[in-house]
């Protein structure tokens, strides 16, 4: 008989409350079990004593003969140091689809193309600023001549 130790969901509705069981792995979650070991609340914070109840000797006794913790089961054991977890590692796991890198793509091409246009329009406003300088320069100096021989033909027309 294959042995497994899990959690057994009771409580109401929206309000979770665990047993850690050991059972019979065929049997049904809610089912029959073999031994309770244990509770578990996740309503309680997670800095609870309350949170996590397990008895460990009884835990290393079904260990010892065998019984498989389940995943959340094997971390409760862990925290309390009765068996320890090897860390998982799956980096495809937090790697981003096909689509999103082929979005990721186009909005990494638009932001390229806006910081161009951004920096043409600065070089195209300094070189206008620059531009309207020189020609103001030389405006000046055409007006000055051009009010000077206004200034002239008026005293001539006044003579």
């Amino acid at each position: 008989m294959a042995v497994a130790i899990r959690l057994s969901r009771g409580g109401a509705k929206k309000r979770p409350y665990y047993r850690i069981v050991v059972s019979d792995s065929r049997s049904p979650r809610d089912g029959k079990y073999l031994e309770q070991i244990g509770t578990y609340n996740p309503m309680l914070p997670k800095d609870s004593g309350e949170r996590v109840k397990l008895d460990e000797d009884r835990a290393r006794h079904w260990l010892k003969v065998g019984a498989v913790p389940s995943d959340r089961v094997h971390r409760f054991f862990d925290a309390a140091g009765i068996l320890e977890r090897a860390p998982r590692n799956n980096p495809k796991k937090g790697e981003p689809g096909e689509a999103a890198k082929e979005r990721a793509e186009e909005k990494a091409a638009k932001e390229a193309e806006a910081a161009e246009a951004a920096k043409a329009a600065e070089e195209e406003a300094k070189a206008a600023a620059e531009a309207p300088a020189e020609e103001t320069a030389a405006e000046e100096e055409g007006a000055g001549a051009e009010a000077a021989e206004t200034a002239d033909a008026a005293e001539e027309k006044a003579e």
